[in-house]
């Protein structure tokens, strides 16, 4: 799943990030590095730019940027252990 089809108020982890080039330096500039949780906070009301919480601040990109950051799926729930005595 890409960044664009996270649902507002849902947070995900970045897998990695796409692009080439200076896009690529410049979305790892601005803090959407491999690993960092980001949240979907509010889509413009056309649809383009999309803001985003990462890394305790907010940051707008648009749509095209946010569809080369490829995100972790969401992870199953790991099961219990039972302790063996």
């Amino acid at each position: 799943m890409t960044l664009e089809a996270l649902p507002v108020g849902k947070t995900a982890q970045i897998k990695e990030v796409g692009g080439e080039g200076a896009l690529r330096c410049r979305l790892l500039d601005m803090g959407l590095i491999p690993g960092t949780l980001v949240t979907v906070i509010k889509i413009a009301p056309m649809g383009d730019p999309i803001e985003l919480r990462l890394r305790g601040y907010e940051l707008t990109i648009r749509m095209e940027d946010a569809r080369k950051i490829v995100l972790q799926e969401e992870a199953e729930e790991k099961p219990k252990v039972e302790e063996t005595l």
